[in-house]
């Protein structure tokens, strides 16, 4: 990914922020998921930079070297939600476009619903609505069965032993797949350097760690697309039908037939196009 990479101060913490595109251009906040960093938006970035926006893409709170808190209550969603407007507060980003993918998807709903003054408009990208999210877990075995791995990851200590033996064996199946993820190799082999760093991967997985079902996301009202791909192993259609019922505001839904969990990098065109209609309609 071309542009410059920021270190960006949000009280103790230090941000690396890739920021690309013109100075003058809209902004666009781009949030990665698990296990990747912001490189996973390289494929996508220069697609909106050339139609004339800004991007700012962080390694997020775990990621980033020099903002990896210990605690795990500090991955909580209203957690994530703070530390992001916090960061946009030291961008100097009043209102941004927000893109996210995986749990970065997560991260933009809940700026979406609580700080809806900040959020121009929302792209999620595979992951639904907290609540449909929630909704399909409980109602459709087919979710549940697809959200096991998690067990795995709540598990400190064992997750950690697991993913990185061998070589990070199982982290890199992953991300590749059949190979037929899009992700090259050199991502890959950069995301697992940085999860191999002391404390990265703990921090990484904090993220479920701080999950609870007592945080209730409102329903979003800013203009919304929900990206989704029907080859995605861990998110099923009901949970990505069920987003529909929790925005209230401009609503499309988004379908890649054939593509992956890793949209970012299998589907860069079909993304940064719906980004961009997205981003023109609002």
């Amino acid at each position: 990914m071309s542009g410059q990479v920021l270190q960006v101060d949000v009280g103790d913490l230090v941000f690396d922020v890739r920021v690309d595109g013109p100075e003058d251009g809209r902004p666009v906040l781009l949030l990665h998921g698990f296990p990747e960093t912001s490189q996973s938006w390289a494929a996508v970035t220069p697609l909106l930079t050339d139609a004339g926006l800004r991007t700012y893409a962080p390694d997020q709170l775990g990621y980033s070297p020099g903002a990896r808190p210990a605690e795990v209550e500090a991955y909580s969603m209203p957690s994530l939600a703070q530390v992001t407007v916090d960061l946009l507060n030291a961008l100097e980003l009043p209102r941004v476009d927000v893109v996210g993918h995986d749990w970065g998807a997560n991260v933009a709903w809940t700026l979406a619903a609580w700080h809806a003054d900040r959020v121009r408009t929302l792209t999620a990208v595979s992951v639904p609505h907290p609540a449909a999210y929630t909704v399909a877990y409980r109602v459709d075995p087919e979710q549940k069965e697809r959200s096991a791995y998690i067990r795995l990851f709540w598990q400190a200590g064992k997750a950690e032993d697991v993913l990185l033996e061998d070589d990070a064996r199982r982290l890199r199946r992953m991300l590749s797949g059949n190979g037929d993820t899009g992700i090259p190799a050199e991502a890959i082999d950069q995301y697992v350097a940085v999860l191999s760093a002391p404390g990265a991967l703990t921090a990484a997985l904090n993220w479920y760690r701080a999950m609870s079902s007592g945080t209730r996301v409102d329903k979003v009202d800013v203009p919304t697309t929900y990206v989704w791909s029907d080859g995605d192993v861990a998110i099923g259609r009901i949970a990505a039908e069920a987003c529909a019922e929790f925005v209230t505001g401009d609503y499309r839904f988004v379908q890649l037939p054939g593509i992956t969990h890793w949209i970012p990098e299998q589907a860069p065109e079909q993304l940064a196009a719906a980004i961009l209609d997205r981003v023109a309609g609002s």
